[in-house]
């Protein structure tokens, strides 16, 4: 009887065997499918105008109107260049980073017109609607755009100033007496 039980298991064992063999053929199949199915959904979208990809974007106080087409990699805010646009280095580097994570860096070019805010604020505002105007310019970009939050719009403002006291939240100093 023991000698039953091992036969049987040497059996399942060959069935597993099998059955991991015929895996990787399966896999084989997908991979021969994938990149099919990857170059329809990668083609670019025309956009509606015929020319530009648009995006808005806001934070805070700020609005940005992004305009995207095929281009060499020009990059204006306000008609004027990034770097000299935005003077601190943070803001320059987020602004880009999106470019680098979509690999898009030279191959658009990006205007944008921004206003209102200030220059934080206006920086977050590009990002978002600069996502935006390449989720629709690839279809393809918006799970990697999502996945790194460029598509959520950051919803803290700026808390108002109430009656009687000197700010949002500051208050005058108690006296009990």
């Amino acid at each position: 009887m023991t000698e039953d039980k091992t036969t049987k298991t040497t059996t399942e064992a060959k069935a597993e065997v099998t059955e991991t063999i015929s895996a990787p053929k399966a896999v084989e199949t997908v991979k021969e499918v994938a990149p099919e199915t990857k170059t329809s959904s990668t083609s670019k979208t025309t956009p509606k105008d015929g020319h530009w990809w648009w995006g808005t974007g806001r934070r805070k106080a700020a609005v940005a109107r992004v305009r995207i087409r095929p281009g060499t990699g020009l990059f204006n805010v306000n008609k004027k260049d990034l770097t000299e646009y935005f003077t601190e280095l943070r803001d320059h580097q987020n602004v880009l980073k999106i470019l680098e994570k979509t690999n898009t860096s030279r191959s658009l070019d990006i205007f944008v017109n921004a206003n209102g805010g200030g220059y934080t604020g206006q920086a977050g505002a590009i990002i978002l609607g600069l996502s935006r105007a390449l989720a629709k310019y690839d279809p393809s970009l918006e799970s990697l755009l999502r996945s790194n939050g460029y598509l959520s719009r950051d919803p803290r403002r700026v808390e108002r100033k109430k009656p009687g006291q000197p700010g949002a939240r500051k208050r005058f100093q108690f006296s009990k007496r």
